[in-house]
């Protein structure tokens, strides 16, 4: 599967993950280096200029800092957030887990992956899925309201997203994945 727009990931047994699945251009942060890589700042910068760049870290408070640190080097409408569940695991060539147990790009299973950037490929046309809206989050109590931030927390759980997630990351990420009416549906069992 071809996708159109670059590939922004952490490192380079990510790129391997991805380059195994789909034609794409891949970029790797070499993780914290990118906090200090001016080159490697400025070549995202560039990609971006020519479209909007997909930005897929790890689900862990790292791949958090990285994708945060992005944010300040580019435009939000430059950057197309996906994310990965949240799982507990361990990469198949590493000893042990990581810091916090969780598996990374590298480690999820191919199918997600595929769900995740299908809508990006040459054939797609790259609609976002659900329409749905920071109003529709108030409405749901997960933004704006006393406890919306542990309703939130729920709901991106049963979701399998990283629960750190603020609302408008949520939002973005909700909308790539499900529908309104799916994403309401899920809501609404979370929170039986």
């Amino acid at each position: 599967m071809k996708i159109k727009y670059p590939i922004i990931v952490e490192g380079k047994y990510d790129k391997i993950k991805l380059d195994s699945l789909f034609e794409a251009t891949i970029i790797t942060t070499g993780g914290f280096e990118i906090f200090n890589n001016q080159e490697k700042a400025i070549l995202i910068k560039r990609l971006a200029e020519k479209s909007k760049v997909i930005l897929l870290t790890d689900s862990d408070g790292g791949g958090h800092l990285i994708r945060s640190h992005i944010k300040t080097i580019l435009k939000p409408e430059q950057i197309i957030n996906l994310y990965i569940p949240y799982t507990r695991g361990k990469e198949k060539r590493k000893k042990a887990p990581s810091k916090e147990g969780v598996l990374g790009v590298e480690g999820i299973e191919k199918e997600k992956l595929l769900e995740l950037l299908s809508p990006f490929s040459d054939t797609s046309d790259g609609c976002l899925k659900g329409g749905i809206t920071k109003t529709d989050l108030f409405v749901l109590g997960l933004s704006g309201s006393e406890g919306s931030q542990k309703k939130r927390e729920e709901v991106l759980d049963k979701l399998s997203l990283p629960k750190n997630m603020s609302a408008n990351a949520m939002l973005s990420a909700i909308n790539i994945l499900y529908s309104k009416e799916e994403f309401v549906n899920i809501v609404k069992e979370a929170q039986r």
